[in-house]
């Protein structure tokens, strides 16, 4: 099993980060195994894609929600990891309370 869960929709409140407020939060290494994806369906393109960060993120992103670390951005980047044997991704991780939701 390459995720710990595949989800169907984000099951937290929404955060408000913008791009840059993404940006500013350092990568660090999450486990491949310990994430939920809140997409279950991937678009091939993307992760056959050489440049596909050009646009975007170099980094996955993560939202930790009741202790479950959600992926919310960058299943291709997940995936292309695990077809590459590796089990950790780098991923800003942004950690979302209670107190914090809105």
């Amino acid at each position: 099993m390459i995720f710990k869960r595949v989800g169907e929709g984000r099951p937290y409140p929404a955060h408000g980060l913008t791009s840059a407020a993404w940006a500013a939060l350092p990568p660090r290494q999450v486990r491949l195994d310990e994430l939920v994806t809140t997409k279950d369906t991937l678009q091939l393109a993307a992760l056959l894609d050489e440049d596909s960060t050009f646009y975007g993120d170099l980094f996955a992103h993560v939202v930790v929600w009741r202790d479950e670390l959600y992926l919310e951005d960058g299943l291709h980047r997940a995936l292309r990891a695990a077809l590459h044997q590796r089990n950790v991704l780098h991923a800003r991780v942004h950690r979302l309370t209670e107190a914090g939701a809105s």
